[in-house]
């Protein structure tokens, strides 16, 4: 097919067509029987030629440019149309190059769907896009590019501009969508407006954006909004020059405000919940020639209809709290950044100063409000700091990691809440949980709660990633170095009913030897699974971690490892997993990374387990998990067996002695002597003298002696215990002196058996008698009186109980 494009001398009007950029020339333009790559016309010539190729539009395109010149001669304002007719389909961009004096203005009419500004990199989905310059005296600016559906309905410059359409070679559009029109200057660099109807938003930049706004330049932003609606405005990036002279700053023209304009820094916080129509205007500065710097701005305004609880606040007091910030932002903040078509939320301390994320600091009381329909779409994120620089002064505090109340009561879900504890090296950390104790989620043993804490230890050296923890568990404790970071996040709206029994505690104490040590009493019901930091990654190099793990002095516990080794090779040092029960003699386990596993074992009091690791090979990780169970304490049949066995063979003993000694009592002669019963047998202590003199006195001489037991059977008798040999009577053939020997008192017999083994002999007793006893000896069968001492002793030989049975 043939093409012919026929421009008159008058209309200013170029049009090209060109290769795309790297394209080889496979497809060619044929004017007559001349070929060629490219092609250009000029105003006043015709031009009749075809492709060589049935697709040219993979291969060419087209650029018609056309010049107005408003300075020299009248400007041709209205419709601008897109000449000339009967092109080829190709990609095809039209430019339209005004000039214009900077003592006038011009001023872009679009027609609706109006347009939308794309960010760097955006583009858009039919492939039509408008791109706007302005241009004063030989400098051009970017205002931006332009997809069509937006809300951008007019734009006024001063001085010339830019235009510029790209088509698709598919496109069946057939005007270019604005009109040009003539306008009084407006001494800024430009100014552009939108229109929003209902609830909508918009997305806006700054002239030359991502680069730097003009030095010392001036533009304005006109909001048309109805007065029905409310509008917010978000600064979403920005960044500022270096001033020499004057402050950029961000002014607002807000009808029916008393201050107009409203001048804020771009750092503030903008106006929000503005109702109706308002401007605001980019003020520039005179920039440091040395080091300018660029200023730039992206934001967006929200508008949405007034909220029936707009009025309604909420207290939210941190004036009793410490080195917290409380967060209030959408779901998904930061990272996310909601739809446009989305119903935008906003938190507002103030009816003016409301944004999408609301930052309070401690140590003052908020009454907050919210703009927004749904407040299941609002999160609370809270960070509180705890420091301890000087043992001494921390050592004995213990800190809740409570939630405080004052969040929960919000309306707001809680998301996350963050303490971050710093500590100089010498200063640990430990955290405990009572009553709930924690449960480490794993594979094996999840946790199902609304909420769980995420643990963090970081030390100069290394962070390691202790694990995430849930209440219900068997973990009573974990004490870990330096600095922590416990992030309490949340699972649903079931926290706050849950949250209740919390009872997490947090103190500093001394130095410990591991990185991390945890003190676990599991369940004896439970099966419990721990596994080393780091999980599923590999324990940092060279650190050591411990269980200690409380036994029951009832139960026995059951100790297993998930897998047979390591799994690990050193490259520098060595690997070990330690294991040792508290108690006295108790012989350590120890294996390296090239041994084997421990075999499940019983463990019969409270244990250690000790995980240390090196510097391993790369590839190779250390990842450790082992279970713990519980079962009461079984005593061994052989044990059982013995003692039975053993009082068996005490009750034949038993037995034994007693028939022996009923034997004995039957066979042997209860008479052991005859003696003078008027004797006067007083108690020990009472000194009575006998009424003769020893010499004339007879009843010490006894008739008969036994020698086969004198007092021994009395103390036997007495308490079994004594051999009747002890006291067995043998013939005295000394000389007799005046005290005769007195038979031990009872009290002495039941000393027997505690002194047999000592050479000490008893006390001696304190009263004396004074007469001389005479044994006669049944052999010889004559008496002699025999003296022993001087005095009497009035000692009873013998009870009363014992007396009667031994008389004949």
């Amino acid at each position: 097919a043939s093409f012919t494009i026929s421009l008159q001398k008058m209309d200013n009007t170029t049009v090209t067509i060109k290769l795309k950029p790297g394209i080889s020339p496979s497809c060619l333009i044929r004017i007559k029987n001349v070929f060629r790559a490219d092609l250009k016309i000029k105003s006043g010539e015709n031009v009749t030629f075809s492709f060589t190729c049935s697709t040219p539009e993979k291969y060419f395109i087209m650029e018609i440019q056309k010049n107005i010149d408003c300075v020299s001669g009248p400007c041709p304002f209205g419709d601008v149309h897109l000449y000339p007719p009967g092109l080829p389909r190709l990609n095809r961009t039209y430019f339209w190059d005004v000039k214009a004096s900077t003592k006038a203005g011009l001023e872009l009419k679009f027609s609706t769907p109006w347009l939308r500004q794309l960010e760097p990199g955006e583009t858009c989905p039919d492939s039509i896009s408008y791109n706007i310059n302005s241009c004063i005296d030989n400098a051009t600016v970017n205002l931006g590019t332009f997809c069509r559906n937006g809300s951008v309905s007019r734009i006024k410059l001063l001085g010339g501009v830019l235009m510029s359409l790209h088509l698709p070679w598919h496109s069946l559009l057939t005007t270019s969508g604005f009109n040009i029109a003539n306008r009084a200057s407006i001494k800024r660099l430009c100014i552009i407006e939108s229109t929003l109807k209902g609830e909508s938003s918009v997305t806006l930049m700054s002239p030359n954006y991502p680069l730097g706004f003009p030095e010392d330049e001036l533009m304005t932003w006109q909001f048309v909004i109805p007065s029905t609606m409310r509008a917010s405005v978000f600064f979403h990036n920005y960044s500022l020059s270096n001033c020499e002279r004057k402050e950029e700053r961000v002014e607002y023209y807000i009808p029916g405000s008393p201050s107009n304009p409203e001048v804020f820094k771009l750092s503030d916080s903008q106006p929000a919940n503005i109702a109706g129509s308002f401007n605001m205007s980019l003020q520039g500065c005179d920039q440091d020639a040395q080091n300018p710097g660029i200023l730039r701005l992206l934001f967006q305004v929200v508008v949405q209809p007034p909220q029936v609880d707009e009025n309604v606040t909420h207290l939210l007091d941190l004036s009793k709290e410490k080195n917290m910030t409380v967060t209030i932002h959408s779901e998904g903040w930061p990272r996310q950044i909601p739809l446009v078509s989305e119903p935008v939320c906003l938190i507002c301390k103030d009816p003016r100063t409301c944004d999408r994320a609301l930052t309070l600091a401690s140590g003052a009381a908020y009454r907050i409000s919210f703009l927004c329909k749904d407040l299941s779409r609002l999160r609370i994120t809270a960070e509180k700091g705890i420091g301890c620089m000087d043992i001494r002064w921390c050592q004995r505090k213990i800190y809740s990691l409570s939630v405080p109340k004052v969040i929960t009561r919000l309306p707001i879900q809680l998301h996350k809440f963050i303490w971050k504890v710093l500590a100089t090296d010498l200063i640990n950390v430990e955290i405990t949980s009572p009553s709930l104790k924690l449960q480490q989620h794993l594979g094996e043993q999840r946790c199902n709660t609304s909420y769980s804490y995420s643990i963090v230890s970081a030390t100069p050296e290394t962070e390691l990633n202790v694990g995430i923890f849930c209440p219900g568990g068997s973990i009573e404790k974990i004490q870990m170095r330096n600095n922590i970071t416990i992030a309490l996040k949340t699972f649903g709206k079931g926290f706050i009913n849950e949250s209740i029994p919390q009872d997490l505690k947090m103190s500093f104490v001394p130095h410990i030897k591991d990185e991390c040590t945890f003190t676990v009493s599991p369940n004896p019901k439970a099966k419990v699974y721990l596994q080393t930091p780091n999980w599923p990654y590999s324990l940092p190099p060279y650190v050591s971690i411990s269980w200690f793990i409380v036994v029951p002095s009832q139960q026995t516990a059951r100790l297993g490892f998930s897998k047979d080794r390591m799994g690990i090779v050193c490259e520098t040092g060595r690997a070990y997993v330690n294991i040792k029960e508290e108690a006295p003699g108790a012989e350590e386990t120890v294996r390296r990374e090239d041994e084997p596993l421990p075999q499940p074992r019983n463990m019969h009091h409270s244990f250690w387990v000790n995980i240390s690791n090196c510097k391993p090979v790369d590839k190779t990780q250390l990842t450790l998990q082992f279970w713990v169970t519980f079962a009461d304490k079984q005593i061994d049949l052989g044990i059982i067996l013995a003692v039975v066995a053993g009082a068996g063979v005490l009750t034949a003993i038993g037995l034994t002695v007693c028939c022996v000694k009923k034997k004995k009592k039957k066979t042997q002669n209860p008479m052991v002597g005859v003696y003078n019963a008027n004797v006067n047998t007083q108690m020990p202590g009472k000194k009575v003298l006998f009424e003769k003199g020893r010499q004339n006195n007879e009843s010490h001489v006894y008739a008969v002696i036994d020698d086969a037991g004198v007092y021994g059977h009395l103390l036997k008798e007495s308490n079994g215990s004594v051999a009747p040999e002890v006291d067995v009577y043998r013939p005295f053939d000394g000389p007799i002196g005046s005290l005769p020997p007195s038979p031990p008192p009872f009290s002495f017999r039941k000393d027997i058996k505690r002194s047999c083994n000592t050479e000490e002999e008893p006390p001696p007793l304190t009263d004396t008698d004074q007469d001389n006893y005479t044994f006669a000896h049944q052999k010889s069968g004559q008496s002699k009186a025999n003296e022993k001492g001087k005095g009497d002793r009035s000692v009873p030989l013998l009870e009363n109980k014992e007396q009667d049975g031994l008389v004949e």
